[in-house]
């Protein structure tokens, strides 16, 4: 049995056994295993059991990915730099393609109705502040958005496949090849 963990720990050990098993495969047991902690105590920091934890996990990979990805896309001023950084925090993130996406996951599974606003949030957000970069690095505002939805289809394909196939070469690829587009993209545009 774990080290009895603090809220926080236990949210990221939680989200651990979520990538792992799912939503629905992930018990009560697999829980107080990992984070040490009882039902009773779960319950005191998770009042209304899986659904709060789903909520805690959820919110704190997107908190991540806003001081890590989003605020980086929306703040740098320079937007290939900006861009090079987001494919380095994606990659570290992801573990090369040995990590999947949460909220990719949730996104498939019969949980999605309950969590549609997270879900949806986050992947707006990262498309959002992604066209945005890439529009102050010369895109008009329609191929910025194409832009980064491609992007997002490459990051989440490249880690379902990845996964699928047990091969992290796959995502590292598909970063690879995502961020030669983007950075071919904003070319010469870039102002200077």
């Amino acid at each position: 049995m774990a080290s009895r963990m603090d809220r926080a720990q236990a949210v990221v050990a939680i989200g651990e056994l979520f990538r792992e098993h799912g939503y629905h495969g992930t018990s009560y047991g697999q829980i107080t295993a990992a984070t040490g902690l009882g039902k009773g105590s779960l319950y005191n920091h998770f009042p209304n059991g899986k659904e709060d934890m789903t909520r805690a996990v959820l919110a704190h990979v997107h908190g991540w990915f806003e001081d890590n990805v989003f605020g980086v896309l929306a703040s740098k001023t320079d937007p290939m730099e900006a861009v090079d950084q987001m494919f380095v925090q994606v990659d570290d993130y992801f573990r090369s393609g040995r990590r999947l996406c949460l909220l990719g996951a949730f996104s498939l599974y019969d949980v999605r109705t309950a969590f549609d606003a997270e879900i949806v949030s986050y992947f707006s957000r990262w498309v959002e502040t992604l066209a945005g970069c890439l529009k102050r690095g010369g895109l008009s505002a329609k191929e910025s958005k194409v832009q980064a939805m491609a992007c997002m289809v490459d990051i989440q394909g490249g880690l379902l496949m990845a996964h699928a196939f047990d091969d992290a070469a796959i995502f590292t690829s598909s970063l690879a090849r995502s961020a030669k587009t983007l950075r071919a993209a904003m070319g010469d545009r870039v102002p200077a």
